[in-house]
């Protein structure tokens, strides 16, 4: 349609200037579809300029301009040819002014790409066509017209197209690049515009706080300079290059305290780590000396320099902080949920609700923050109802290389190694770090940010590798243009102090006092953090002192009176009245309340929500997440109930009185990595209650195995941190093929060493009740790993009673329970778990009395006393059996025979232990239900073969 046409169209329409907001909503449709204006408004609409990039597709322009341009159209009633003239040039115009105002959204959307942010000058920005004036059909002829700024935040309503020119490419293509356009929030949005453009995205800071920044810096790289002359050669991973990370690290405590924060956990891996613990933490450059140079002491095995963890009290405006930062092994990004954990515990220890009082700051490179993808998955938890943390603030240190790894080209698919934090819409800040008041207006709006809207934001300071991955390393091998101009490059400190210089801000002799003064301090060896605390207040710490120098075999009283428990398994198994359930799910109730009368043996789910019931009761809280906890991946535990006709949930085990502790459980997103992760961070924190995972199959741990590896299992060794937390994770041979059979056993029996974990297999009700509460009452916190049972949960024969439950403990060794004669035994089979009852069953249907089934309940530490006392029941014992489901190469056989043999030989017999079960195999179980009722069949008769 023409445009006279299309002026005849708008002459004769309906549309009246009161009802220009329903004309600019049809224009917020046709941006978000076409499709979804009819044929006429579309063709309108697309005469207008519109930006269309390939990042792009939906446009957050203004439309003011575009809404008067309606109402005046619409008011038109008569015309005559005096006045056609006038009214060309008015239309014109009017259409220019949205133009502009499509080019401010041009520059909100896409000034990133064009803002100098590489501080070695190094990066090819592609062209973009959508901030030149002639995309939008205006020109340099047009700079000197006024126009109306709509929501530009100039100052005014009004001014020339140069004016607003200059204004966006000052606040969005210096060394500020901001992307915050994908953000659906229409404040968030407007919160960025105005916090940006009011002041060019260059504030008027003080001569005061520019010597500020500039003495940040100082430390910064005295320091690197200080252990690059004392120890050349040595890996440290310096921060040369980034040192702005030192100023933008000690600008976010300070803001964040006088928000009320008392608590900030960091995690970081080991650029720059050392200078963090000297100039933010207030390590003692001493100790890190003695470190260097083999001086230091460890109780354990210790761990590098650069994963060494620490805490101190700093002084704010708002009062004392206490920070953490996290030990962190070198899987690199591993550290964010954990950290994320931590914080959680913190905030729920102060019924912090809202994550205004402990706060996480979460520090990683540019390599590893795009090829990490526990990134994602925690980007993921950070708004969910089991691990938000009331928004994270991210910094990548971006030296823009991944080891040896050409970023742009190789480490990513994405422009920015940052676009990940899209995925949650965080606002992403990119900055220059040779622009050190950049780095302070970016870290300013990065807490306002967070404390405003309570989620993630992003800061990516961008900066370079002086030294190479680490200081032994050689960079210019594979990157030598990168290296020939950081050869040549001034550094960050050295670059803002002429600049102040020059600006009569400081002299020449006070920036040499600067120097000498840091390098004195360090010399002394004491601690350079002026806002220290000498004396923390240690109610901001968390007490472990109850939790240390414990024995292992410590006892735990785990017993609890007959008539409280039957109270409180009937209390659990209640319901609201009116609340219609799933008709399964009422009759597990229904028959767990004849399980707390007496009337049924209590099966699985039973047994354990009444562990956590009694726990619950006594003041211990209890945390249980996992992708299916609420039911249970095998529909056992129904601690969730569910309405049938609304939906809402209701939790019995949340309703046991005012009195009790608090008992959380979520269904998790579908991830093993980062929860586990977090549940640890959590459980290392929160150390009086107890804090369960559930692998939905315990084949599914696998995708954890670094937080396995790297922090259950060798935490304490390394880092002497105690943890509690328990693993839930399903385990049994029921036909279901490879991966849906074993939580690999063997690879938890195979990092047990010096008692660092719990291994246990119970067989029954009770067992698993007294085990849970054995996890929480006990002082012991060490890392529980369960292997929980699939059919066990609904067999028969494992079922337990009250009395059990009340009277009994957990058992490390179960002794045979049928009628068998001692005296009559040739054999015992030693086993663990379902296949005791398989062995059980048909002991009984051959009616086999001269073979004992022993169980093994926990595997390690491993009860060789317990199995002692059970071997010497037997006096004319002459075969010893281990018998396993798992393949020989697998499951406990290895990893515990020397403990079976060694029990054996304090029985003075000089019998041995031999093998029964699977023969080695490179997968798990068999795929076939038939193959593997062949592979069961044979190993149960193997185990029950007639003694000779």
């Amino acid at each position: 349609m023409r445009d006279h046409s299309m002026e005849q169209f708008w002459l004769s329409s309906h549309i009246a200037g009161g009802n220009a907001a329903y004309v600019e909503d049809l224009y917020e449709s046709f941006l978000l579809n076409p499709e979804n204006v009819s044929e006429q408004w579309r063709l309108y609409f697309e005469q207008l300029p519109q930006v269309q990039t390939k990042h792009i597709s939906v446009l957050d322009t203004p439309h003011s301009a575009v809404r008067d341009q309606f109402a005046k159209i619409s008011k038109m009633r008569v015309r005559t040819e005096a006045t056609v003239a006038h009214d060309a040039q008015a239309t014109e115009f009017e259409r220019k002014q949205v133009r502009v105002v499509q080019l401010i959204s041009a520059y909100r959307q896409r000034g990133h790409q064009h803002a100098k942010l590489d501080p070695l000058g190094l990066a090819k920005r592609e062209i973009v066509p959508d901030l030149a004036l002639q995309f939008h059909q205006l020109s340099t002829a047009d700079l000197d017209t006024v126009f109306q700024t709509g929501s530009l935040y100039i100052g005014s309503d009004s001014a020339t197209l140069g004016e607003i020119l200059h204004s966006l490419e000052s606040t969005y293509c210096g060394t500020i690049g901001a992307e915050f356009m994908h953000i659906v929030d229409t404040d968030e949005r407007h919160w960025v515009m105005q916090r940006m453009e009011s002041v060019r995205s260059r504030p008027d800071y003080s001569a005061a706080v520019r010597r500020q920044l500039l003495s940040e810096l100082t430390k910064a790289e005295g320091l690197e300079k200080s252990l690059g002359s004392k120890y050349p050669g040595t890996k440290r991973f310096g921060l040369e290059g980034g040192e702005s990370l030192i100023p933008a690290l000690t600008e976010m405590i300070q803001r964040c305290g006088a928000y009320r924060a008392k608590e900030i956990v960091i995690g970081m891996a080991h650029r720059g780590r050392l200078n963090v613990l000297i100039n933010i933490l207030g390590k003692k450059p001493s100790e890190l000396f003695a470190e260097f140079e083999g001086r230091a002491s460890y109780q354990s095995s210790g761990d590098v320099k650069y994963h060494q963890g620490f805490s101190s009290n700093i002084m704010t405006p708002g009062g004392e902080l206490h920070l953490a930062l996290a030990f962190n092994p070198s899987h690199l990004e591993i550290v964010s949920p954990v950290v994320e954990g931590s914080v959680r515990a913190r905030q729920d220890r102060r019924d912090d609700k809202t994550g205004s009082m402990v706060v996480p700051i979460v520090i990683h490179g540019d390599a590893a923050f795009a090829g990490q993808g526990v990134v994602m998955e925690t980007f993921q938890m950070s708004q969910t109802r089991a691990y938000k943390t009331g928004g994270t603030i991210h910094i990548v240190l971006n030296n823009q290389v991944g080891f040896t790894t050409s970023l742009r080209e190789d480490a990513r698919s994405t422009e920015y190694c940052t676009d990940i934090a899209k995925m949650v819409q965080a606002p992403i800040f990119h900055v220059n770090g040779d622009d050190p008041e950049a780095v302070l207006f970016v870290t300013q709006m990065a807490v306002d940010y967070r404390n405003e809207f309570g989620k993630d934001v992003v800061i990516d300071l961008v900066c370079y590798r002086r030294r190479g991955h680490n200081e032994a390393d050689e960079p210019s091998v594979t990157q030598p243009v990168m290296y020939a101009q950081i050869k040549n490059q001034e550094t960050t400190r050295d670059l803002y102090a002429k600049k102040l210089i020059a600006e009569g801000v400081l002299t020449q002799e006070q920036d040499s006092d600067l120097v000498s003064a840091y390098r004195e301090s360090l010399e002394r060896g004491e601690p350079l953090v002026s806002s220290l605390v000498s004396e923390p207040n240690t109610s901001l710490f968390v007490d472990w002192t109850p939790y240390l120098n414990h024995p292992w075999d410590l006892p735990s009283d785990t017993r609890i009176d007959l008539q409280t428990l039957q109270s409180l398994a009937h209390e659990i198994n209640q319901t609201p009245e009116g609340l219609p359930l799933q008709r399964q799910v009422g009759k597990i109730l229904e028959d767990r309340r004849k399980m707390a009368a007496g009337a049924l043996p209590l099966n699985w789910g039973a047994a354990e929500t009444l562990a956590y019931a009694t726990l619950l009761k006594a003041g211990y809280p209890v945390r249980l997440t996992g992708q299916d906890v609420g039911r249970g991946t095998f529909s056992h535990r129904h601690a969730v109930l569910h309405n049938q006709k609304d939906a809402s949930l209701y939790v019995p085990l949340q309703h046991l009185g005012q009195d009790q502790a608090p008992f959380t459980i979520h269904d998790s997103l579908l991830s093993e990595e980062a929860v586990l992760a977090f549940e640890y961070g959590y459980a290392t924190t929160a150390p009086t209650g107890l804090v369960i995972w559930e692998a939905q199959f315990g084949d599914f741990a696998n995708g954890a195995q670094v937080v396995i590896d790297q922090f259950i299992t060798s935490g304490e060794h390394k880092w002497s941190r105690l943890c509690g937390l328990t693993m839930l994770l399903p385990h049994g041979y029921e036909g279901q093929g490879p991966e849906h059979s074993s939580a690999r056993l063997e690879r938890f029996m195979q990092l047990c060493a010096e008692k660092n974990i719990q291994v246990c297999i119970p067989t029954t009700p009770a067992q698993v009740f007294h085990m849970i509460r054995r996890q929480a009452i006990r002082p012991l916190r060490k890392p529980l790993i369960v292997m929980s049972p699939k059919s066990l949960l609904r067999h028969k024969e494992a079922v337990s009673t009250l009395e059990e439950l009340a009277n009994g403990q957990f058992q490390l060794v179960i002794p045979e329970v049928d009628n068998v004669s001692p005296k009559a035994v040739r054999r015992v089979v030693l086993c663990a778990g379902k296949v005791y009852y398989e062995l059980l069953a048909e002991r009984r249907a051959r009616g086999i009395k001269d073979i004992a089934l022993v169980r093994i309940e926990q595997m390690y530490p491993f009860p060789e006393r317990e199995l002692l006392s059970a071997l010497k029941e037997y006096p004319n014992l002459s075969d010893v059996v281990w018998c396993q489901e798992e393949p020989m190469n697998q499951g406990c056989w290895y990893a515990s025979q020397h403990h079976m043999r060694r029990a054996l030989d304090q029985l003075g017999s000089g019998l041995g232990v031999r093998y029964v079960g699977r023969e080695a195999s490179a997968a798990p179980a068999a795929g076939y239900m038939a193959l593997h009722l062949k592979q069961q069949e044979a190993l149960i008769n193997q185990a029950l073969e007639p003694t000779q």
